[in-house]
């Protein structure tokens, strides 16, 4: 059984905390998260936000000295924008950046900055290493209903941790729903809509995003990950991602021919929209 609203310590400095998130009328929770980072300086990073309620309160004030040590809250998936809001009711000092989307669509909160802007991505490294993968639409992605594939990936190297949103999703505990649509237990796995419009149209963009994956994979040194959807992978998760990507090569090759073929006119560079939006 998950642990909701509990700060859980997955490494040194490293804090992940896990709120519900319900879809289908409730029937299914995949669940959402976000992350505490100490810094060297001894404040905080917080990445995402979750529900905001009097334990999560009580958890993130217990860290961070009544939130006086938040040195920033950063939200890194365009489509987690729910619960900003309410953390800037109660943390309304403090510096928040997010995606060009959280920026567009949150105007309310005086944002300090796009993690478009590599000077932001890098603002915390090394301590923290922030990057985008390569092969998808960051800043607006399309269709907004169904393309949440990208997300900002955050390491940790102290805590030897990532924390990602929907690109990766992890089955700890899949629930019965789940486990019938094919998630098992323990198993990573990329967002569905890498079948669909998660990617660009392109037959570079899943040689792209392969090959993005492969230089994370040599140049973070990385145990656990702790994913927004269904749970956290801690101890073996670069093998477990390794894993992914070998079984995901029919997957890759299958979505760069259907690529290939939404290519109607390479010289002018017209590129169908291929996906969901397609059918």
């Amino acid at each position: 059984m998950t642990t909701y609203n509990k700060a859980i310590p997955i490494g040194p400095g490293f804090w992940n905390i896990r709120g519900s998130f319900k879809f289908l009328l409730g029937l299914i929770d995949i669940g959402t998260h976000m992350s505490l980072i100490q810094l060297a300086n001894g404040k905080f990073l917080l990445i995402d936000t979750i529900p905001m309620n009097p334990e999560v309160r009580v958890e993130v004030d217990r860290l961070t000295n009544g939130g006086l040590d938040i040195e920033a809250i950063v939200g890194i998936h365009p489509f987690h924008t729910l619960y900003f809001k309410d953390f800037y009711q109660v943390y309304p000092n403090v510096p928040y950046y997010g995606t060009p989307r959280h920026l567009r669509v949150l105007p309310e909160i005086p944002w300090r900055g796009s993690l478009l802007d590599c000077s932001v991505r890098s603002k915390w490294f090394p301590e923290v290493d922030m990057r985008i993968p390569a092969g998808a639409e960051f800043v607006n992605p399309q269709p907004e209903k169904t393309n949440h594939f990208i997300c900002v990936f955050v390491h940790h190297p102290r805590s030897r941790t990532i924390h990602v949103d929907d690109t990766i999703m992890v089955a700890e505990n899949p629930g019965f729903l789940l486990s019938l649509a094919g998630y098992k237990h323990g198993t990573m796995s990329f967002h569905p809509s890498i079948k669909g419009s998660g990617l660009l149209p392109t037959p570079e963009a899943p040689v792209a995003l392969h090959d993005w994956i492969m230089e994370i994979l040599r140049d973070w040194d990385f145990d656990n990950i702790v994913a927004a959807h269904t749970g956290n992978k801690l101890g073996g998760a670069k093998q477990g991602l390794q894993e992914l990507l070998e079984k995901s090569k029919p997957l890759f090759d299958k979505l760069i021919e259907k690529k290939r073929k939404g290519v109607v006119d390479e010289d002018k560079h017209q590129i169908s929209v291929s996906g969901n939006e397609c059918g």
